[in-house]
């Protein structure tokens, strides 16, 4: 039986033994209503990191941050509501403010969150959290089964809240939750030109530093203006900006050494201050110097802009990184986060009758192959169980750090047939075979090469 199976008839055997407990009750029936739904992501980070322009930018509409906690879910119509104390929610509107989208709070200064409902083919599998920044990790981490943590470089403030996030037994043994973004991309390297791809060798670095790579499974770098204007750029605004770009690289640039001095007066070109001074509000001095440089390129259609600018951006890397690590992990995390939920439960409510269900926890947390994989492919990514390097290679793809999908666990770049796949597995299952046999190998060497071998054998009935 698969772990979600599992982990879903534990839930519902601790309905079964609680079910004279109405606290009991309604913190189960929430997990179990929670199992079913796409994943949580909680967006998280210090203060003015951009973590609504994150969500904004995911979400592909722009709304104006709120104090609270907002969720984002997928619907077929625009909604929102607002949880404040017990009761039932508020239906409230969503208008505008400029070109941004307001949910109207009204008199609910303080509320729980704020769920708004929205048709975005983004929500369709997951559900966005945006998150105060003053919020504890538990309470960043108490509603959401995966997070995304912003920050602009680590420090150590940015490791004692990830280290936080994975403080439970559970946590650290199914470490699979996490993604780190650099946000605010562009600020790195004095905004020059060059300041995306120095971000991105940077994030590449960081995936390897020991004190981050145990606490997450990807860090990416994100531009959060420029992915926000990737998927919200306006007609108006395309025009004005080739307006722009028609002016020299150099004489351009000279405008854009301050904003004071590109809002002016003194600017060559026939536009009202008011216009230059939104687009600097909305793409920031080194999206206006990016766009004006990718048009003069040939990228002179919206189309192309737009394109360019989610690539450039890191918002493409930022959401495959999200349906590899998350999405497609979703059984995982809702069983990960369910399993956590029940210990929370045997902890403040302990009962004889639930002694069973109790040791079904420690034996699920223990002996899952799908946690022993999260295990190994921290341990190697780590440095704390080393193969030779052709071999970690195989080992990761295999065991699911490139995705979990049958093609990106053999790697397959293209969509192979069911007999070129069984192929690719027997060869695999047969080499790790030979590994965790191999006498004169190290212990964690072959203890690694059995998971391997494991994972192969679990995937062998999709083409027999």
């Amino acid at each position: 039986m698969t772990l979600d199976r599992v982990v879903w008839s534990m839930l519902q055997e601790a309905l079964s033994v609680y079910r004279d407990s109405p606290r009991a009750t309604a913190w189960l029936r929430s997990h179990v209503e929670r199992y079913t739904e796409p994943v949580r992501i909680a967006v998280a980070g210090r203060s003015r990191i951009g973590k609504s322009t994150v969500v904004n930018a995911l979400v592909g509409d722009e709304f104006t941050p709120q104090s609270s906690f907002v969720w984002y879910r997928g619907g077929t119509e625009p909604r929102a509501q607002v949880f404040a104390g017990p009761g039932r929610p508020h239906d409230v509107p969503i208008g505008r403010r400029g070109s941004r989208h307001h949910v109207e709070t009204g008199q609910f200064d303080r509320a729980d969150r704020i769920v708004v409902d929205w048709p975005a083919r983004t929500l369709r599998d997951v559900v966005l959290i945006d998150t105060p920044s003053e919020a504890t990790p538990e309470q960043v981490l108490g509603d959401a089964d995966a997070l995304l943590y912003l920050m602009r470089h680590v420090q150590d403030e940015d490791l004692k809240f990830l280290q936080s996030a994975n403080d439970h037994p559970i946590a650290r043994t199914a470490a699979v939750h996490t993604v780190a973004v650099l946000a605010r991309a562009d600020e790195i390297g004095a905004g020059r030109i060059d300041a995306l791809s120095s971000a991105k060798q940077i994030a590449r670095r960081y995936r390897r530093d020991v004190a981050v790579e145990p606490l997450c499974q990807n860090v990416v770098s994100v531009a959060g203006l420029l992915a926000v204007a990737a998927k919200t750029l306006r007609e108006d605004e395309f025009a004005a900006l080739r307006v722009l770009s028609s002016l020299g690289r150099e004489e351009l640039e000279d405008h854009l050494l301050s904003a004071d001095r590109f809002a002016g007066e003194q600017f060559p070109l026939t536009m009202e201050p008011a216009v230059r001074q939104a687009l600097l509000e909305r793409f920031g001095i080194f999206g206006v110097r990016l766009i004006t440089a990718l048009i003069r390129q040939g990228f002179d259609s919206q189309v192309k802009l737009t394109g360019q600018l989610v690539q450039r951006s890191g918002l493409g890397e930022l959401r495959d990184s999200i349906a590899v690590h998350f999405v497609e992990r979703r059984e995982i995390l809702k069983a990960r986060s369910a399993l956590l939920a029940l210990d929370v439960l045997f902890r403040m409510e302990p009962r004889q009758n639930a002694r069973k269900l109790m040791v079904d926890l420690e034996r699920v947390v223990a002996s899952a192959h799908d946690f022993r994989e999260l295990r190994l492919v921290a341990a190697l990514q780590s440095g704390r169980t080393k193969l030779p390097a052709e071999l970690q290679a195989e080992a990761l793809r295999i065991i699911g750090a490139e995705g979990v999908a049958p093609l990106a666990r053999l790697g397959f770049e293209y969509e192979a047939d069911a007999r070129e796949l069984r192929e690719a597995l027997l060869d695999a299952l047969v080499r790790w075979q030979a590994q965790a046999a191999d006498v004169h190998a190290p212990h964690e060497h072959r203890k690694a090469a059995q998971i391997v071998v494991r994972t192969c054998e679990g995937l062998l009935p999709q083409f027999s």
